[in-house]
C-alpha cells in the first residue's frame, strides 16, 4: 500500500496510507491531508491513484507544488520522491506497489543489475551480519526510534530519513528526508549502531 510521511523541518508529524483513488492537500479543513500553512492554497493539490501508478497534481495552487525540487503540474510519483507544498515535505513510500515493480522491471531490463550493493553492520549484536539491498527499497533500523530507507535506482543506491525523532547519520552528517547518494564504503550510524555501505 503507498503512502506519504508528512515532516516539518524533519520532524514527522503524519503519515497517510493511500486508500482512496483521490486524496486532496490543503489549508482548508475538508482536504484529506490539512496542511495548516498560509504557504499553502485552501486547495492545493491532490493525490490520484490510477491502475497502481500514482500522480501529483498540482489545483492551480498559488505558491505550486514541487517533486525533487521541480515545479509540476502533474507528475508520476516514484517510491522516495520528495514532494514540496509550502513549508511541508511530504516523503512518497511505494514499496510493494506498481510504481516499485515498475523501477525493477525498467531496471532488469537496463542495468539495476549491474551493481550491487549491501550493507555490513559494525557494531552491536549484529556485528558482522551483511544486508543485501536487492529490493527497490530496503528500510533499516526501529521503528519509533530511527528508520532510513535505502532506494535502489538505475544509477545508485540512495537513502533518506524516513520515520523516528532519531538522527541517522551518513558520514558524521545528519541524514534528512530528502535522498542522498551512497558511495562505497560509506558510513552509517543508526539508533546508536555503526554500518558500513558496499557497493559491488
Amino acid at each position: 500500500m503507498p503512502k506519504v510521511i508528512m515532516s516539518i523541518d524533519g520532524a514527522v508529524v503524519q503519515e497517510v496510507a493511500l486508500t482512496k483513488a483521490r486524496i486532496t492537500l490543503g489549508r482548508r479543513p475538508y482536504n484529506d491531508i490539512v496542511i495548516d500553512n498560509l504557504a499553502v492554497s485552501g486547495e492545493h493539490a491532490v493525490l490520484h491513484t490510477v491502475g497502481g501508478e500514482v500522480f501529483l497534481e498540482d489545483l492551480n495552487s498559488t505558491n505550486g507544488s514541487y517533486v525533487n525540487g521541480q515545479a509540476v503540474k502533474k507528475q508520476l510519483l516514484h517510491n522516495g520522491d520528495s514532494i514540496d507544498v509550502g513549508k511541508s515535505k511530504i516523503t512518497f513510500v511505494d514499496t510493494g506497489g506498481a510504481t516499485a515493480r515498475l523501477a525493477e522491471k525498467s531496471g532488469n531490463s537496463g542495468g539495476l543489475d549491474i551493481f550491487s550493493g549491501s550493507v555490513k553492520v559494525l557494531s552491536g549484536a549484529a556485528t558482522g551480519r551483511e544486508v543485501a539491498l536487492t529490493k527497490v527499497v530496503t528500510t533499516l533500523g526501529k521503528p519509533g526510534v530511527a528508520v532510513v530507507a535505502i532506494t535502489r535506482r538505475h544509477h545508485g543506491f540512495f537513502i533518506q530519513h524516513v520515520e523516528g525523532k532519531g538522527d541517522p547519520a551518513l558520514n558524521g552528517v545528519v541524514i534528512g528526508s530528502d535522498p542522498v547518494a551512497l558511495k562505497n564504503g560509506d558510513l552509517i550510524e543508526l539508533a546508536g549502531t555503526h554500518m558500513q555501505f558496499i557497493q559491488t
